[in-house]
């Protein structure tokens, strides 16, 4: 295969990895701040292409219209246009993921796997943007948001695994002879504890929504005072989390030199401490906006740098036991 074919897909993979996870942020500002039926129709927003920017541009019935479902039919120009970019970065990411699956094409005669993969991530966006809509009408049903949030997760992972696979080669030439044969077996628990705790965070949300709703916003300093029992557990399991990750740094650092999972690892052990901080904040200085976002968005990468280390560990692991053999 031609190298530069194979970087222009890398580059898009990876960028349309990056403007994923720029969405998950965008959605959960979204959702921070109340946003999520700044647009209470889909695909247009106030049955326009491009919202309006005054209440005087809107039908003198739109309370009507638009009032099943939801109580405040207000308009309000920063929730609608804070919607209306969440969802024109999601059409982008569809353009992006379109282009990364023509570049993925490349591969058909040499590794179908990576096309197929590239496949699958096109159809489960589209599978999303349908499931965005699903939000709207059910009116921001929380299962429906926090399957929307999975979903994206999802599709991360399988952007990430036909990113490694496509520089498999590479990715079995990291050196992990020196590592426990307990490593692998951690790592996948250190991931299971990630996906524990993103479905407690979920939950967490969720009451928080409800709380939120119940305060109209405001008043954040009084809502931890309601907060539910899966809030403290979901509190508590960060240190688990932590020690876990460490241990997995720990050992990399002193078992695999001069390679790119000394990075991983590093920018791992950062994204758990700027979480537990966001966490942290959010408990003790009143639910600030700008900490659930991050909370949310760090959770997602760190899972996405766990995966990616064991997907490098496993095809190390393969060359490794051929190396054995022969």
């Amino acid at each position: 295969m031609n190298p530069e074919t194979a970087r222009r897909f890398r580059r898009l993979g990876t960028l349309t990895i990056f403007a994923v996870y720029f969405v998950i942020l965008v959605g959960g500002i979204v959702r921070a701040s109340g946003a999520g039926m700044g647009c209470p129709d889909w695909p247009t927003c106030f049955g326009q292409l491009i919202p309006p920017t005054s209440e005087a541009e809107l039908p003198e019935n739109y309370h009507e219209i638009y009032a099943v479902g939801y109580s405040n039919t207000d308009f309000n120009v920063v929730k609608t246009w804070t919607e209306y970019l969440n969802r024109l970065t999601g059409v982008t990411i569809g353009f992006l993921i379109f282009l990364t699956l023509w570049a993925s094409r490349a591969y058909l005669k040499t590794d179908k796997a990576v096309f197929y993969l590239s496949l699958a991530v096109f159809l489960l966006v589209g599978f999303q943007g349908w499931l965005g809509a699903v939000v709207v009408k059910t009116h921001l049903h929380p299962l429906m948001i926090t399957l929307h949030m999975l979903l994206a997760l999802f599709i991360v992972a399988l952007l990430i695994y036909a990113i490694a696979r496509s520089q498999h080669d590479l990715l079995r030439q990291i050196d992990i002879s020196k590592l426990p044969d307990k490593f692998k077996t951690v790592l996948i628990v250190a991931m299971s504890f990630t996906l524990l705790q993103v479905g407690m965070g979920t939950q967490v949300r969720e009451a928080v929504d409800l709380i939120a709703t119940h305060h109209n916003y405001i008043d954040r300093e009084y809502w931890r005072d309601s907060f539910p029992i899966i809030f403290y557990i979901h509190r508590s399991f960060s240190a688990v989390i932590l020690f876990t990750n460490l241990w997995l740094a720990w050992k990399i650092f002193q078992s695999v030199h001069k390679n790119s999972l000394l990075s991983l690892v590093y920018a791992l052990v950062g994204l758990i401490i700027t979480a537990i901080l966001a966490g942290v904040s959010l408990d003790r200085l009143g639910m600030p906006p700008v900490a659930q976002p991050i909370h949310l968005l760090m959770a997602n990468l760190i899972f996405g740098i766990q995966f990616f280390i064991f997907i490098c560990i496993s095809y190390a692991a393969k060359n490794k036991d051929r190396l054995a053999i022969s």
